[in-house]
């Protein structure tokens, strides 16, 4: 359940998360990537490698809100389920995309640019770092 004020929202319905991982502007895919998705409370999710494609075999289901969450407007409640991606592949930038939406019975597709260490010889432990602006719904 999340807990949004005095309100509690069962998380009755599944949405899930597919991602894409890939290499340079001609998106290159990148095969082995360690792909983890936790919660907020920092509990892991789930924890998927891509595959030759730079994608994950199959989309990884979230528990998230049922559609009726986002119905009635006001109420503060929302509609979706709120997770953290990281990933990490060798010899590449790592990247975390913190506050990721996941909605009930959508797939949430997930691009991922992959920079190569070999750009940045000065930091090999570079990590990127992008947050999600909460909806406005």
């Amino acid at each position: 359940m999340i807990g949004k004020r005095k309100e509690w929202i069962v998380l009755s319905a599944k949405g899930y998360i597919q991602v894409r991982v890939y290499t340079s502007k001609a998106q290159i895919p990148l095969e082995n990537a360690a792909i983890m998705i936790t919660a907020k409370d920092g509990s892991t999710i789930a924890m998927r490698v891509t595959n030759q494609s730079g994608m994950l075999n199959t989309p990884i289901a979230i528990d998230v809100p049922d559609l009726s969450a986002g119905q009635t407007p006001g109420t503060g409640l929302i509609p979706f389920s709120v997770v953290d991606l990281y990933v990490w592949a060798q010899n590449y930038e790592a990247i975390e995309i913190k506050n990721l939406q996941i909605f009930p019975t959508i797939t949430t597709s997930q691009p991922l640019e992959m920079i190569p260490l070999s750009e940045f010889p000065d930091s090999y432990n570079k990590l990127e770092i992008f947050d999600t602006p909460r909806q406005n719904l």
